[in-house]
């Protein structure tokens, strides 16, 4: 049975001539899990997004077709008046949180669609629990990490007992093991309760084997829609990198004079501990990828390295000038041209910046507003803006977010082309990433341990 039909679906935001769907039609049945492919840009996320009405009504341009969930034309009832067939897991988690509290995020859809209070208690507490996150209930959204913060979120769409549940990339802040987990649960709810749940990924390994069926959005369009034994074939055949093993650097690296140097370093945030006597080496030349799951305190020694926090005990030292690029980097562009978003870090140089621009794959994009940009571009105009100021330490927390696997071979290319310029430490949940970027792979978890790529 079709949980949710798309019949000729058209949609071009306003300004680009290209429209970012072309003619879609597709059936999503009650019980599967379908995943979502294509490159950055190509449409996927405005295709979810119509799923639940979102576009039109809140994305303004021109739409033709016809979508329906639940029977109901998406085009006569609101987003609101879908709230109880439909739930969505934005790609940035921030992005839809309205409440304080995390148990008061999870109960706000259930409150909103007039479910019975002792209802909501139940379904919210229920919901919490079986992500693992009961624990958090009494937190501020706003102290979460970002993993935490996309459990909470899920934990508030399942609470809404949807028939069919829309994940845009519910995995890019999660650690593996995590990720592992809210796929199997996502799985677990499409198999076991008749839910049909359709999810956009970046790291597709782990989703392939938990989706029964694969759409690869190309263009504007649906290139493959098959099951998953065949989309593989198809995958191996035309975008082999999305199935391919990441391969290590080769070459054995010749670091350079020490740039930052973290000794016993510690740090703390409201009395609980992040990064206890951490040491940390690192050199002219070298990449340096740090690894583990949410809440070990990676970011908060990126943020150490890149002088972004002072250690509250230990030391930091540091030679030349650092550049980081932090999670969620688009949300914190402040020009209306990319180009002079990327301009501002190096006094209003334009051809510099449009240099950056060219070579991140965005120098088609010098005129786009940073918004109207996709989330992968906006990573990499981010990307751009710090590394424009040419620093001598570029620090990178989870810069393959919302990159496509082409793009990520892409990054790592260019991060190993350009690594005798600098020392490089990167941050990230992306293991396949990790092993075709760096030098040195460390750990974080009970204790630190190194581990040499």
């Amino acid at each position: 049975m079709a949980v949710a039909r798309v019949d000729g679906l058209s949609f071009t935001y306003p300004g680009p001539a290209r429209p970012a769907l072309a003619d879609v039609s597709l059936e999503f049945e009650a019980g599967e899990v379908v995943l979502v492919l294509g490159p950055s840009g190509s449409g996927k996320s405005t295709l979810l997004r119509a799923l639940g009405g979102l576009v039109p009504h809140f994305h303004g341009g021109t739409f033709a077709g016809r979508v329906e969930l639940g029977g109901a034309d998406t085009r006569r009832h609101r987003p609101s008046e879908l709230a109880g067939a439909i739930a969505y897991v934005f790609q940035d988690p921030e992005e839809q949180l309205v409440r304080e509290r995390v148990d008061g995020e999870v109960a706000f859809g259930l409150e909103n669609t007039g479910a019975p209070a002792n209802a909501i208690r139940a379904r919210t507490h229920a919901a919490l629990d079986a992500l693992g996150v009961a624990h958090l209930a009494g937190r501020r959204v706003h102290d979460l990490s970002g993993g935490e913060l996309q459990r909470v979120c899920l934990a508030g769409a399942l609470a809404l007992e949807p028939t069919l549940l829309v994940l845009d990339e519910p995995t890019s802040q999660l650690d593996p093991d995590a990720a592992g987990e809210l796929l199997d649960l996502a799985t677990r709810q499409a198999h076991d309760h008749g839910l049909a749940v359709v999810l956009s990924e970046q790291r597709p390994a782990n989703a392939l084997e938990h989706a029964d069926r694969v759409l690869f959005v190309d263009g504007g369009r649906v290139v493959c829609d098959a099951r998953v034994e065949d989309a593989v074939a198809w995958l191996e055949r035309h975008r082999p990198a999305y199935v391919a093993t990441p391969e290590p650097p080769s070459g054995s690296p010749s670091p350079g004079d020490v740039v930052c140097s973290l000794r016993a370093a510690s740090y703390a945030y409201r009395d609980v501990p992040a990064v206890d006597g951490f040491d940390l080496e690192l050199r002219s030349g070298e990449i340096v990828a740090l690894l583990g799951p949410n809440g070990s305190g990676k970011t908060t020694i990126a943020k150490l390295c890149a002088g972004l926090l002072e250690p509250q005990r230990g030391t930091v030292t540091r030679r030349g000038r650092a550049t980081m690029l932090l999670q969620d980097a688009g949300r914190h562009s402040v020009r209306d041209r990319a180009e002079d978003e990327v301009a501002l870090a190096i006094r209003g140089d334009r051809r510099r910046a449009r240099a950056a621009l060219e070579s991140v794959g965005l120098g088609s994009a010098v005129e786009r507003h940073p918004h109207d940009l996709s989330s992968g571009e906006r990573e990499r105009l981010a990307l751009a803006a710090v590394l424009a100021p040419e620093p001598d330490l570029l620090v990178l927390d989870e810069p393959t977010k919302g990159a496509d696997p082409e793009r990520k071979q892409a990054l790592a290319a260019f991060l190993r082309a350009q690594a005798h310029e600098r020392a490089t430490l990167v941050v990230t949940h992306d293991l396949g990433f990790a092993h075709a970027v760096a030098d040195r792979r460390i750990e974080l978890g009970a204790a630190a341990e190194l581990v040499h790529a």
